[in-house]
């Protein structure tokens, strides 16, 4: 069983709290009615000694989308959210390990939309450096709500909810991740990640109007392939057709690229040429070993302070 990370400190209420003083009033809108909006980034060592996000802005971007689709108010600044990862970054960093960042705006006053206040939460936790292991992927009988009922695009915590049941569900099939299909019974993504396959040479995934995120990892993903003259495309996929695929994927900012061994219990291509050609890549471009034109690294703590951290804890 996974065992969530206990980090010493989280970022919240305009400062860095202790990780058990992070807690949120039980009559709170982000508690009796799931009122919140986020964003997951991911943090990578370069070479030079930097410690950056990936695509900082973007996220930042997203955020704001997905609150002011939930009337969410979000008056924090690019700059100051950008000081908030920056010096939890600074608090956390260790020298050989990345970190994921989730950053949540919660509405912590207010009633039915009314006098709505929010505070954004900044937590992080640290992920070892290597690659994804192969999943075995199912189709889940739960399926993604259309954009007129909870719409894909806001990426809200009660957006989760039937990805929760669809993971237990997949659990119990001996599947690390599934699939949700749409309200036309076409595939929408996974339940914490977007999909590509490959059919004939040529990368696939759903467009946004079938029930997926607007992945940002995805964004990159295609642009790795289109560098790499690889046909990529962007359309409805049938189950069917994602049960005779030549190679499957996960992709988002915690996934990164998850390469798939089975779906629904049918096995795929386990050297899956084309999608590791582009993992592999992926890694170099998050890591500055490659430079991807569209992929911005936002330098927000160096070896030196993870050095100073770990010496004061030693």
């Amino acid at each position: 069983m996974a065992k969530l990370q206990q980090p010493k400190f989280v970022f919240m209420r305009g400062g860095l709290r202790p990780w058990a003083d992070a807690t949120l009033h039980v009559g709170c809108e982000a508690v009796t009615r799931n009122v919140n909006v986020f964003e997951g980034l991911k943090g990578y060592w370069q070479p030079s000694g930097n410690f950056g996000i990936v695509q900082l802005r973007k996220h930042y971007e997203r955020l704001h989308r997905s609150a002011r689709l939930l009337h969410i108010p979000f008056e924090t600044s690019l700059d100051a959210y950008r000081d908030a990862l920056a010096e939890l970054s600074e608090a956390l960093i260790e020298p050989d390990r990345d970190m994921w960042f989730r950053t949540t705006l919660f509405a912590v006053e207010g009633h039915w939309g009314e006098g709505t206040v929010a505070d954004l939460v900044v937590t992080a936790y640290h992920q070892e450096q290597k690659a994804p292991e192969p999943i075995d992927l199912g189709v889940s009988t739960w399926r993604r709500s259309p954009d007129d009922s909870l719409p894909a695009r806001i990426k809200a915590g009660s957006n989760y909810q039937v990805a929760r049941v669809a993971r237990i569900e997949g659990q119990a099939r001996g599947c690390q991740d599934m699939v949700l299909l749409n309200h036309f019974g076409r595939v929408a993504e996974a339940t914490g990640s977007c999909l590509v396959m490959v059919r004939n040479g040529t990368i696939v995934t759903t467009p946004a109007t079938e029930g997926a995120l607007e992945s940002i990892t995805l964004d990159i993903v295609e642009m790795l392939a289109r560098s790499a003259d690889i046909p990529f495309e962007r359309r409805p996929i049938d189950r069917t057709e994602l049960l005779i695929a030549d190679e499957i994927a996960l992709c988002g900012t915690l996934a990164e690229l998850v390469p798939v061994k089975s779906i629904d219990g049918l096995p795929l291509d386990p050297k899956s040429p084309i999608l590791k050609s582009l993992q592999e890549r992926y890694f170099r471009v998050v890591r500055n070993l490659e430079r991807l034109p569209g992929v911005e690294l936002s330098v927000v703590a160096t070896r030196a302070v993870a050095d100073q951290g770990a010496a004061a804890s030693a």
